[in-house]
């Protein structure tokens, strides 16, 4: 099965407190995602025997709706679209270039 975003995808923010920033997606949580320098929250972690403590900065997840994928081919945020090729396997094509994402 092909999503639309996967994780290592580089993305493009198109709304809310972030918007025209991209970042790579290092994570997958069903309908959002947690991408890499976006939606960044002050995190209080309390000092224990492993982690130091105080105040971090963590990435939160972000819906899905909110992401466009980055055409690699000429850095533009584009719509993906999916293709059924002849061997019955899904691939993910970009809307902008209509060249094939994945490999």
């Amino acid at each position: 099965m092909a999503a639309r975003i996967k994780k290592g995808d580089m993305v493009f923010v198109n709304c809310g407190k972030d918007i025209g920033k991209t970042g790579e997606v290092l994570r997958m949580l069903g309908t959002s995602a947690i991408v890499k320098g976006v939606n960044v929250a002050k995190k209080h972690q309390k000092q224990d025997q492993k982690n130091e403590g105080g105040i971090l900065n963590k990435e939160m997840p972000i819906k899905l709706d909110n992401l466009m994928l980055i055409d690699k081919k000429d850095n533009k945020p584009t719509r993906v679209r999916t293709k059924i090729l002849e061997d019955k396997k899904k691939v993910r094509i970009s809307a902008l270039s209509g060249d094939q994402i994945d490999a």
